[in-house]
């Protein structure tokens, strides 16, 4: 039977991933040091999801250890040998704001993390299909200089080239603000290319707009739409930073994401890059969220306001997914933003 490596296993993408991967009937092995709660504090933790992924995942077996560890990695590359068909990088430090509290963690997490298993792929497993988790983030704050307007609810692009269907991959990554976050995924989105492109190595990059679900351990400086539910369910202060709460996202649920992997798996290209949100099929701004959450929840939510906005946040997201589509026909959309919402609010509600 064949082997998947699983980086950052017990988050909210690691673990979807786990799980479809083993449901084909592969074996996987998920390498995660649950580093996000010494990120955001123990709330943030995914120690619980790794529990549950022990129990009822046969085929699954954990790892404790650290990416940038190249000895550690080392051994379970080549404990893997010829079975091991493809990895899945999902392991990162993932918010822009607390980057700059430890830029070297920050980077060493995300490049240097990065780098080790490329290089312990190529060295073991060349053959092996590589999977990016990247980032909307690599492309700065330029998405701020569109001719954006504003509405009621939202702000929202029209008459231009990306109104309809959203930002393609043909966006500068450049001379823009990234946050240290975004640099560092940068880096690492450049080298996962630079395999495929230099070493002729089945390398894949996603850049993810918002990507939820309800594994999420959502905390305030990361996961939005799960840190919202958190707080219209519990009752906690949410607070809203700039931009009026009109700041439009686009968002992806883990299994779209991780079907996403799928397709990409059963047949990788060389090096290619995909834009990968919820595209204009799943998107809302922070008002419109805020006022499904209400809905859901049955209560109003306890929030504020903050008028300065996260740096290099963007104003308005809506990822254009049709070059994946091209490559890809047979995949497509499951959740819509309304269904994605009343998942995580279901599920806080039972861990509340």
């Amino acid at each position: 039977m064949s082997l998947v490596i699983v980086s950052g296993s017990a988050g909210l993408i690691g673990s979807e991933t786990v799980r479809f991967f083993a449901g084909k009937g592969l074996d996987v092995i998920g390498i995660d040091n649950d580093m996000r709660a010494e990120f955001f504090g123990s709330d943030a933790s995914t120690d619980w999801n790794r529990q549950i992924l022990e129990k009822e995942i046969r085929n699954y077996r954990h790892v404790d250890a650290d990416i940038r560890d190249e000895e550690a990695m080392k051994r379970i590359f080549q404990e893997c040998g010829s079975r091991l068909t493809g990895v899945i990088h999902c392991a990162a430090q993932p918010s822009h704001d607390w980057a700059a509290q430890d830029p070297f963690k920050d980077f060493t997490v995300n490049a240097n993390g990065t780098l080790v298993l490329l290089e312990m792929t190529r060295k073991y497993a060349p053959e092996a299909v590589f999977i990016f988790t990247s980032t909307n983030k690599v492309y700065g704050d330029l998405p701020n200089s569109l001719p954006l307007v504003e509405k009621e609810t939202r702000w929202e692009l029209e008459e231009h080239p990306y109104a309809k269907f959203g930002i393609d991959e043909q966006m500068s990554i450049d001379q823009s603000k990234h946050s240290l976050f975004g640099a560092s995924k940068v880096a690492a989105d450049l080298l996962v290319q630079e395999y495929g492109r230099y070493f002729g190595m089945k390398t894949g990059i996603f850049r993810g707009g918002c990507l939820t679900g309800p594994a999420h351990s959502g905390t305030q400086l990361h996961g939005f739409l799960a840190y919202l539910a958190k707080c219209a369910v519990s009752g906690a202060s949410y607070t809203i930073f700039g931009y009026k709460g009109k700041q439009v996202r686009d968002n992806i649920h883990s299994h779209d994401l991780v079907s996403m992997f799928w397709e990409y798996f059963l047949k990788p290209r060389i090096g290619e890059v995909y834009n990968a949100g919820g595209s204009r099929y799943s998107n809302c701004s922070m008002l419109e969220a805020i006022r499904i959450c209400e809905e859901l929840s049955g209560r109003e939510m306890n929030r504020s306001y903050e008028e300065t906005n996260r740096i290099g946040d963007h104003i308005w997201w809506i990822s254009d997914v049709r070059k994946f589509q091209s490559h890809f026909p047979d995949w497509n959309y499951r959740y819509s933003i309304r269904e994605i919402l009343n998942e995580i609010v279901e599920a806080q509600m039972e861990r509340a």
